[in-house]
C-alpha cells in the first residue's frame, strides 16, 4: 500500500511546542517541507520566520539541505514501522539593515594591526 510509504514527521520548535505530526512522501524535498512549516507556524510566536531561508531543519544532528528528499536524509530510526521521526527547527533571528551595515562598518576598524615592525 501506498500509506506504508509515507514518512510521519513532526517539527520541534525552539520553545518544545510541535507542528504536526504529518505524513509525507519520501520524495518531499526539504524546501517542501520548510514551506509547509512557515504556512502552518503558529500566529502567536514572535520569531516568525519571514521565507524558508529563515528556517534550518535538522535530525540527528544534522543541518539538512533543501534539495534533498525525505528519502535521500532518512535515518535508520525512521526505518521502525509507525515511528514519528522529530525534526528541530531553527529560525535565524532577524537581523535589522542598520545592524547588519554597522557590524561591516566595524569589522575593518577592529581587526586593524597597531603595531609596528622595527
Amino acid at each position: 500500500m501506498a500509506g506504508e510509504d509515507l514518512v510521519e514527521l513532526k517539527f520541534r520548535l525552539a520553545d518544545g511546542t510541535d507542528i504536526g505530526p504529518s505524513k509525507y512522501s519520501p520524495s518531499t524535498t526539504m524546501g517542501s517541507l520548510k514551506e509547509k512549516i512557515l504556512a502552518q507556524w503558529p500566529k502567536d510566536k514572535e520569531n516568525a520566520p519571514k521565507s524558508i531561508s529563515d528556517i534550518k531543519l535538522i535530525n540527528a544532528g544534522k543541518i539538512l539541505e533543501n534539495n534533498k528528499t525525505l528519502a535521500d536524509s532518512r535515518l535508520p530510526i525512521g526505518e521502525l514501522s509507525g515511528a514519528v521521526i522529530t525534526m528541530h527547527v531553527v529560525v535565524r533571528p532577524p537581523v535589522s539593515d542598520e545592524n547588519s551595515e554597522k557590524l561591516k562598518n566595524d569589522f575593518p576598524k577592529k581587526n586593524r594591526c597597531s603595531c609596528s615592525i622595527l
